[in-house]
């Protein structure tokens, strides 16, 4: 796999706070390398679409973030003004509270809301895996099948872990056949860390280490 093709699988990140600054300079990177998109929270939205018109990089915000446990209703409307705003693709964080308590078809419900909100916008699922053991992880994956998603994803980069090779492989081995794809978020910091999570099954990385990666491309 040369540069141009790991960058295009990669979703340039930064969720903490930042200024505008930070915002243009991640912007700018996108561009130069490549990235697939920028993902940014919410608030950011429109100054990265003003910034990304004239390019292919994508514009990707989450919603619900970083607990999901906002209300449907809440994560419906946060969808719709991303996209109004600019976005091109949304990482919805699943209710986490639904899912432990393995409430699953209010966790389909509201997956399938919010997909129906992006009225065609590529819908990421975030699962924040760490908090799972691999049935909630299969049962979370197949809510999203039903919903109509389009990606699962690892984590929010929030919680006490990220991404691991065998979530991701599980994941991909519950969605794939469906055609879902899987994103591996959360910890993946090396040009190393990136080849494992795509040969477990990842067809997106989301890291804020996305240069040091392409970079590291042997």
């Amino acid at each position: 796999m040369d540069k141009k093709q790991l960058a295009k699988m990669i979703d340039h990140t930064l969720l903490k706070p930042a200024k505008k600054a930070h915002i243009q300079q991640l912007c700018a990177e996108a561009r130069e390398h490549g990235f697939a998109s920028v993902c940014i929270n919410p608030a950011y939205v429109k100054l990265c679409a003003s910034l990304l018109q004239d390019s292919d990089v994508k514009v990707c915000t989450v919603i619900g973030f970083p607990l999901g446990d906002n209300t449907t209703q809440t994560k419906v409307y946060e969808t719709k003004n991303a996209i109004k705003n600019g976005a091109s693709e949304v990482d919805m964080v699943i209710n986490q509270s639904w899912v432990l308590g393995n409430e699953w078809k209010k966790v389909e419900k509201e997956i399938a809301a919010v997909v129906k909100a992006a009225k065609g916008v590529t819908v990421k699922v975030i699962l924040e895996t760490c908090n799972l053991n691999d049935k909630q992880i299969v049962k979370a994956c197949v809510a999203s099948v039903n919903a109509g998603a389009n990606f699962v994803k690892t984590s929010t980069g929030f919680g006490k872990g990220g991404a691991t090779v065998e979530a991701v492989k599980l994941m991909a081995d519950t969605v794939k056949e469906h055609g879902l794809q899987v994103k591996a978020s959360g910890g993946v910091r090396t040009y190393e860390d990136a080849v494992a999570m795509i040969e477990a099954g990842a067809t997106r990385i989301g890291t804020s280490n996305g240069v040091a990666i392409v970079e590291g491309c042997k």
